[in-house]
Parts: structure tokens; C-alpha cells; sequence
């Protein structure tokens, strides 16, 4: 509809002049490491939101990355899981934990993919999320969101290394203007 009014108002003799957008930024909300144990401890009743939970704060990926992210994709032996991309962003290798492997070998191996898909792991999230708010008294848990776990490791792994090519390849990042809000 937008595209045709200009059109319109051509053929009737007015003119207009759309509305510039300018995009706001805003700093991403960063939670302490505290704060996301304490959300992954707490969904340790739904083993599945646990692991994606635990596979997000470890890797920095994306949800969509881990949503499709299949049982051969994990190197049990090497402790290593291969990600595919998703946005055009580079394909990456990254290192995980023991407990992480614990947890994953916890699963049910019933389909090709360990997760559901992000809608489904969406939804348990936000109930999980609005539950353990209250249970645990911290409003500031209602703020995390998936993408919010990326935020934090990009944010952790500059504090710890300074390294900001690397952060850029953890993320798989083709642009360093996408990674420079990290610093």
C-alpha cells in the first residue's frame, strides 16, 4: 500500500514525501552469569530447554543455528559442534563443555535435529521464564530471551580476551560493524 500511494498522488497532481525511518540503538541487555545458571537450573524439569539453554550461553549461537542443529553435528569425542549458518553468517566449529555433552547424551535421540523447532522452543521458554521470575523474585529474568544469551557471550568473550576478530568469528560474523557493539 505504501508503494502505491506515491503513484496515486502522481496521477492526481499531489506530491509526498515519505517519512524517513531512523533506527534507534539500544545497548542489549546483558544478564550476570548468576542470573543465567539460575534460569537454566531452574528448567531442569524440561531436559530439552535445559540443553538449548546450556548450548546458547556456551556457543553464542543463534536460536535458529541451534534449532536446526542435527545429532551429527556433534563431535561427542572432540566436545566440538559444527554450525551450520543461518543469515549468510559463516559457517564455525565451536568447543563445548562435558556437562553440555552430559546433557545432550541425556536426550532422546527420536528424530534427526536434538531440538524442536524455535516456535516450540519458544513457548516453553516464556513460560518457563515467567514461572521462575516469581519463584525466584528477580524481574530481571523476564528480559532474557534467546537472543539475549548471544548478547552475553559476545560481551563475556571481548571482557576476557579483548579480541574483538575474535568475537567476530565466534559469532560468524561476516561484518565487524556487526560485532563492534560488543565494545
Amino acid at each position: 500500500m505504501v508503494e502505491a500511494y506515491p503513484n496515486f498522488l502522481l496521477f492526481i497532481g499531489g506530491k509526498w514525501e515519505p517519512p524517513r525511518y531512523r533506527r534507534v540503538e539500544k545497548i542489549p541487555f546483558i544478564p550476570t552469569e548468576r542470573e543465567i545458571d539460575d534460569f537454566i537450573a531452574g528448567c531442569s524439569n524440561t531436559k530439552r530447554l535445559a540443553a538449548y539453554l546450556q548450548l546458547l550461553k556456551e556457543t553464542g549461537i543463534r536460536s535458529g543455528e541451534a534449532s536446526k542443529l542435527k545429532w551429527t553435528d556433534v563431535d561427542f569425542e572432540n566436545a566440538a559442534v559444527r554450525v551450520t549458518p543461518e543469515k549468510g553468517s559463516n559457517p564455525r566449529i565451536l568447543k563445548i563443555s562435558n556437562k553440555l555433552i552430559a546433557m545432550l547424551n541425556a536426550l532422546p535421540k527420536d528424530s534427526a535435529t536434538i531440538f524442536p523447532n524455535v516456535t516450540a522452543m519458544r513457548k516453553s521458554f516464556v513460560r518457563q521464564r515467567a514461572r521462575l521470575s516469581i519463584k525466584l523474585q528477580n524481574p530481571r529474568l523476564r528480559q532474557i530471551t534467546f537472543h539475549t544469551f548471544r548478547h552475553w557471550k559476545a560481551t563475556m568473550e571481548y571482557a576476557k580476551t579483548k579480541d574483538i576478530l575474535h568475537v567476530m568469528r565466534l559469532l560468524g560474523h561476516k561484518n565487524i560493524k556487526n560485532t563492534l557493539i560488543y565494545t
